[in-house]
């Protein structure tokens, strides 16, 4: 057993962390921050020197890497801004349901502008009266009507809704089977398609520059085509989806927090408090060495989900470790950088007051941190 990187994955690293320090001006995620507005543009060249696309297969120009590639790059990415990692990370959020049961047809006509970065994608599960971790039920519907589908409802807290070139919905098509999500299924929508409606969500809490927004089917007609992988098979599909996403957003969490820590840790050895340098205080040090601590145990617990997942082994109670782990680690290392600052931390030009406001997303989306919990706990209960 290795504990190290590959000479291909830290030259991944190393290049995503170049093309960050760059690229990846504060002031422009501040103020793509304050106005809410998504770095398009640093999306595309991120998506041309491969970033975005690391398990996307070569054939459609991917990389052909691994989860556990794609997670380097993730952190990476926001380690060097929270903001701006998690937006040009999720760019592409829902194509992998694509990638992973699409049709030969659907992935010829949507994955290689997806690996240029020429358009984005999102994925449509929560809904306004359906809590986003409850998957087993659906009041958006499709009903078929002769050759076509009617898709009608609405989906809430949507990445990329307004942004996205083509959605993957999941719907009830069996409203008589029991339990209930034996009969879903995933569809793929196009923009444009008469009917279909997003509007953008304002004044979130943090990923301000990432665009989330409310989706709305109205008489939505598709055909069989559009159909993801089989008919009424969409809850297990999108369950496999979520097994690999968190890991995704675990590894957000994981550069999150040593992002704000170096930030802190820099400040911690130059400010001077009583004669020397805060880092020498006790509470001060030994905090960062703790936060530290934590924060490679939550980077190996996602190195050691993605890698279970390259090599056939999905292991869903450890990815759900993983995130709830390092989400929990994210919200700690950046708290504790915002009080190492001190009224400095409290202050947008110094980024971790950010840092925080954004890992608050890490312990909600994908499944909230208690639905990771009650995942490990049903895993335990089988393994004991």
């Amino acid at each position: 057993m290795k504990f190290e990187l590959t000479e291909e994955q830290l030259a991944i690293k190393n290049a995503v962390k170049e093309f960050c320090e760059k690229e990846f001006k504060p002031e422009l995620a501040l103020e793509l921050d304050k106005k809410e507005e998504y770095p398009i543009e640093l999306y595309k060249k991120a998506a041309k020197l491969g970033f975005t696309s690391m398990f996307f297969p070569q054939e459609y120009g991917g990389q052909g890497c691994g989860l556990l590639e794609t997670c380097l790059a993730i952190e990476e990415m926001c380690r060097a801004d929270s903001s701006l990692g998690v937006a040009i990370s999720s760019g592409n959020f829902g194509s992998e349901l694509i990638l992973a049961y699409g049709s030969k047809e659907q992935k010829e006509k949507y994955l290689p502008s997806i690996c240029k970065g020429e358009t984005m994608s999102a994925a449509a599960f929560t809904e306004p009266n359906v809590s986003g971790s409850d998957i087993t039920r659906m009041e958006t519907t499709a009903t078929k009507y002769g050759n076509e589908w009617w898709i009608n409802g609405t989906k809430i807290f949507i990445t990329n809704a307004t942004l996205a070139d083509f959605i993957v919905v999941l719907t009830q098509t069996d409203t008589k089977v029991r339990p209930t999500y034996r009969g879903e299924t995933l569809f793929v929508v196009d923009k444009g398609t008469p009917g279909l409606e997003t509007t953008k969500l304002h004044n979130k809490m943090g990923i301000r520059c990432s665009v989330t927004g409310e989706v709305n089917f109205d008489n939505v007609k598709v055909t069989d085509w559009n159909i993801v992988g089989e008919l009424n098979r969409g809850f297990y599909h999108s369950m496999e989806f979520f097994d690999k996403t968190r890991v995704g957003v675990a590894a957000q969490a994981v550069g999150m927090a040593q992002g704000a820590w170096e930030i802190a840790f820099k400040y911690s050895k130059q400010r001077e408090a009583f004669g020397q340098p805060i880092l020498q205080h006790e509470l001060i040090g030994c905090g960062l060495a703790e936060a530290m601590t934590k924060i490679e145990a939550a980077r190996w617990l996602t190195y050691r989900a993605a890698w279970l997942i390259d090599i056939g082994k999905m292991d869903p109670m450890a990815t759900a470790m993983a995130k709830q782990y390092a989400s929990r680690v994210a919200m700690e290392a950046t708290d504790f950088a915002i009080q190492t600052l001190g009224g400095y931390g409290y202050l947008g030009d110094y980024r971790v007051e950010r840092y925080h406001r954004d890992a608050k997303i890490t312990e909600i989306y994908e499944g909230t941190s208690e639905i990771q919990k009650l995942t490990v706990l049903k895993y335990l209960l089988r393994k004991y």
